[in-house]
């Protein structure tokens, strides 16, 4: 064989074994990068996964202590909960002492008082699971299984800004007419074999009442925040008008976020980023119904934007609402992970 048939010969081999090894050493990178991927979504889910245990063996303290012990001013509760399940536990089974009317808002919600004086909001099933609100993504009734839901993506994003939820059923003629409060008592009603009632609020009617089966009902149970830590209540600077044929401001002018920029509290401290990475869950959860939040009280804008009210969520699988993203889109900042 000639020499520069050789050489040929030689330079082919040579990038044969160069892309050989290259190949071989992508692929075992590729391989050790999926294997840890693997290994790092193992433990998130080993973190996340939640029992729903009734017994708090290594401490004297209620759940309820527990829990108000979590709040600070920047996460509802702590990365590490060994008591969650215990506490969730307690939130769907523990006896209910008082019940009445919910808080001031637009939709239907009962505030009661569990065993051991710990106030949650309960809110009732108004949907099927698989039932589709069609219209305004904002439309619709409260969907109950949407607070539960949007508390364990809280807990998957890691934000930790969202009280704790849980599912839980009650019997309305044995455990809440008996501890009712008048007001909430002449609410109810019957309608066919099915106990009802609708409550008091600002779209509450006596035509559109919450019915359980029977005499059981469905719904998600909100841990109330301590009353150590009152909220204060902001206009959302991303808010909706709710009137057909008026826009908000954000909805037109796309360097609105260089106004809100100069204004308290966006204009320094954490704020403008707790409403962009609110924007971002509220956007996967499908809620374009933000138009207020809460913060901690006297917070001069260092507490955390506290993601409650998530009801208006998870109503149209089909409807991904682009101008939930408007924080985001409009402002061009992420917060640093």
């Amino acid at each position: 064989m000639k020499l520069k048939q050789r050489v040929v010969l030689l330079a082919i081999l040579l990038v044969i074994f160069i892309f050989t090894k290259v190949f071989l050493i992508d692929n075992l990178d590729t391989s050790a990068a999926n294997r840890e991927d693997q290994r790092a979504f193992h433990r998130m889910m080993t973190g996340l996964r939640v029992e729903l245990a009734p017994k708090l063996d290594h401490t004297l303290q209620s759940p309820w202590e527990i829990a108000a012990q979590w709040v600070v001013p920047r996460e509802v509760y702590p990365e590490e909960t060994p008591e969650l399940g215990a506490i969730l536990h307690a939130m769907a089974t523990k006896k209910i002492i008082k019940a009445d009317v919910g808080y001031k808002g637009t939709q239907l919600k009962a505030l009661l008082i569990l065993e051991g004086g710990q106030k949650v909001v309960f809110k009732p099933k108004r949907y099927s699971r698989d039932y589709v609100v069609e219209g305004e993504p904002y439309a619709g009734y409260d969907r109950h299984n949407a607070e539960v839901a949007a508390f364990h993506l809280d807990r998957i994003l890691g934000f930790r800004r969202a009280p704790l939820v849980v599912g839980r059923f009650v019997n309305l003629r044995t455990e809440i007419k008996p501890v009712a409060t008048e007001q909430l008592l002449s609410t109810f009603l019957t309608v066919g074999n099915n106990t009802c009632f609708y409550g008091k609020c600002y779209y509450c009617r006596e035509t559109e009442p919450a019915c359980a089966d029977g005499d059981t009902m469905e719904g998600s149970v909100t841990l109330w925040l301590p009353d150590v830590w009152p909220l204060q209540k902001h206009r959302h600077p991303w808010g909706r008008t709710y009137r057909e044929g008026k826009l908000a401001r954000w909805e037109y002018d796309e360097s609105y976020c260089d106004a809100v920029k100069k204004t308290s509290p966006y204009d320094s401290g954490p704020r403008l980023l707790d409403i962009i990475d609110t924007a971002v869950f509220d956007y996967l959860i499908g809620n374009a119904d933000r138009h207020h939040y809460e913060s901690f009280q006297d917070d001069e804008g260092a507490s955390m934007l506290i993601l409650l009210d998530n009801a208006k969520s998870f109503g149209n699988p089909s409807l991904d609402e682009r101008s939930i993203l408007a924080p985001l889109y409009q402002c061009c900042i992420l917060p640093e992970t």
